[in-house]
């Protein structure tokens, strides 16, 4: 047995939630929180089938109350069980840490609401013999989220350009707009098929139809523009560490012109390293 099991725990406030998120990104199965006492069991659990082919990370931290008398003797067993077990503690200065409290306007675990400095000196000093027992240590106080997520890429020994998952959807602004578009693009300027008879039917998954909406001089030029903006943005989208986009395709009912260009672009679609997903949110309707 040769499961890898990241232990992510540190200061609050020092990016732990920011690492874990990477780690699920990358394939982790990632658990906040849990009981020290549940880890064995759990760990077992998803060796029988819950997860069987993933790599674990939990986050354990001082919300975990009894963690840091009981932490030496779990994770002595789950080593004897034959798991890989890396500790990742993060910190920062104590004045970085006010900051981020600040700005958030969250409760530090350990302080009151008028004593935030205190419960960061208690911490820190509860958490000095795990400090000591890390794999690594990593401090945040001058990463940002990107450079955060490129370190912990590279601890995991990972490639910094990491899949992009862009979901290509068409829609009807007579039912609105889709709320989770990142770009959304309005073709309601070109020639509508819905006023050609024999069109009107049809939808832009059948050739006939299509090739009217594509032949166009304008959409044309529009897909040559689209094209080159989306060549350029979406290598940028992957180096700022985006996992998902949507980019929305709008004409007034979501039948003809936006599922016809959606559908050709998903057919070529050059950008390596991108997962293509295509959903044709009101085709059906009208």
């Amino acid at each position: 047995m040769s499961r890898r099991l990241l232990i992510i725990t540190g200061l609050s406030g020092s990016g732990k939630s920011t690492a874990a998120r990477v780690l699920e990104d990358q394939g982790f199965f990632v658990v906040d929180n849990l009981p020290l006492v549940m880890l064995p069991d759990f760990m077992q659990r998803a060796q029988e089938g819950l997860n069987p082919n993933a790599d674990v990370a939990v986050v354990i931290d001082v919300r975990n109350r009894g963690f840091l008398s009981d932490y030496k003797k779990t994770f002595a067993r789950l080593e004897g069980a034959g798991y890989r077990l890396e500790i990742l503690f993060f910190e920062a200065a104590d004045a970085v840490l006010q900051r981020r409290y600040s700005e958030t306007r969250r409760l530090h675990p350990l302080a009151t609401i008028d004593a935030l400095q205190s419960g960061i000196e208690r911490e820190r000093q509860q958490l000095h013999p795990l400090r000591d027992s890390a794999t690594k240590i990593i401090d945040t106080g001058n990463l940002n989220s990107r450079q955060l997520r490129e370190l912990m890429l590279d601890f995991l020994g990972e490639k910094h350009d990491s899949l992009l998952i862009v979901n290509l959807e068409s829609f009807g602004y007579r039912y609105g707009l889709p709320p989770a578009a990142d770009l959304v693009f309005d073709v309601r300027f070109l020639p509508n098929p819905h006023y050609i008879d024999e069109l009107r039917p049809l939808t832009g998954l059948v050739p006939e139809l299509r090739e009217y909406v594509l032949s166009q001089p304008a959409c044309r030029d529009f897909l040559q523009h689209l094209d080159r903006l989306l060549g350029f943005l979406l290598p940028h989208y992957r180096a700022e560490g985006k996992s998902y986009l949507t980019v929305a395709i709008g004409c007034t009912g979501g039948r003809h012109r936006s599922v016809s260009i959606v559908e050709d672009l998903s057919g070529r679609f050059p950008e390596p390293g991108v997962i293509l997903r295509v959903n044709h949110r009101d085709i059906d309707k009208g």
